[in-house]
């Protein structure tokens, strides 16, 4: 049994970690509202970019001419998937959920006999995904050192991308990051961008529009799919980064409501202990005045 200045000790440091949660609760409770504007903004320009590709592939009529990031290579044997995380901890689990939804990915792409490829941007999911699929890690980036992911970080990224697949390293990319819903809850995507996949109700509604295009289809093509790919990162930076903030905001909550309950726990305990002390030394007091 714990000595009463053992559990002094204990309580005293319990409650010091209750402040630092807290103290990191309001910190992201703080940080989360502008992110959540940056990443709801973010979305219709995205989409947009999408839905103008789309316009410009339907449009195209000869597309064994078309652009490759468009239609592809014509196999789908070598899967480039690029995993987004965060490169600080204490966030519940935000990373543990993306790096999830990817290893489910990867052991369908191993399952078929297909050849994987890792890129890593993120410190915590490359912690995570080294111990099993360190063999497959061809490309890793962190941002530790930076405060606000910008586009140009999604420039760098796209870039290291564009410059693989020109070299035929690979036939398919996918993207995989949490898309902010609220606080309590992120949802993990899969998004593939090479070749750019689009869901097929926007397709139907590209069907029904009719549009003239100045320059011609495949010219503004070759400058907006590369474009298309940073766009699409930055998009997973601005909806990690509100799911960072919520998910650490829910996780120090929980924390520091656990926390408390410890201390009243623990204060229960030492009380206890303290009486019982108190009792026991009475009771020597007692039988020693007693066998005088």
């Amino acid at each position: 049994m714990p000595s009463l200045d053992d559990l002094k000790k204990r309580i005293s440091s319990v409650k010091s970690t209750q402040k630092i949660t807290k103290a990191m609760k309001m910190v992201a409770s703080a940080k989360l509202r502008k992110a959540q504007e940056n990443a709801e903004k973010g979305r219709p320009f995205s989409e947009k970019m999408n839905n103008i590709i789309l316009n410009l592939s339907n449009a195209i009529t000869d597309k064994d001419s078309a652009s490759k990031f468009l239609v592809g290579t014509g196999k789908t044997s070598v899967h480039l998937c690029v995993v987004i995380t965060a490169d600080r901890g204490l966030c519940g689990g935000f990373n543990t959920n993306i790096c999830r939804k990817a290893k489910s990915y990867f052991e369908n792409i191993l399952k078929e006999g297909k050849t994987l490829k890792i890129f890593t941007v993120g410190s915590k999911g490359y912690d995570q995904l080294k111990r099993s699929y360190g063999q497959y890690i061809i490309e890793k980036i962190n941002y530790k050192n930076f405060k606000k992911l910008t586009y140009k970080e999604a420039e760098d990224v796209a870039e290291k991308i564009i410059k693989l697949f020109n070299d035929s390293q690979f036939d398919v990319c996918a993207i995989f990051y949490n898309q902010f819903k609220n606080i309590i809850t992120q949802i993990p995507q899969a998004q593939q961008i090479i070749p750019i996949e689009s869901p097929a109700k926007v397709e139907e509604k590209k069907s029904e529009s009719f549009y003239e295009f100045e320059p011609e289809e495949d010219e503004i093509l070759n400058d907006l799919l590369p474009r298309n790919i940073s766009t699409q990162i930055f998009k997973a930076f601005l909806e990690n980064a509100a799911s960072e903030q919520g998910s650490r905001m829910t996780a120090m909550d929980s924390a520091t409501r656990n926390a408390g309950d410890l201390v009243d726990k623990l204060t229960i305990k030492y009380n206890r202990s303290r009486q019982a002390a108190i009792t026991k030394e009475l009771i020597e007091i007692i039988s020693g005045a007693e066998s005088l």
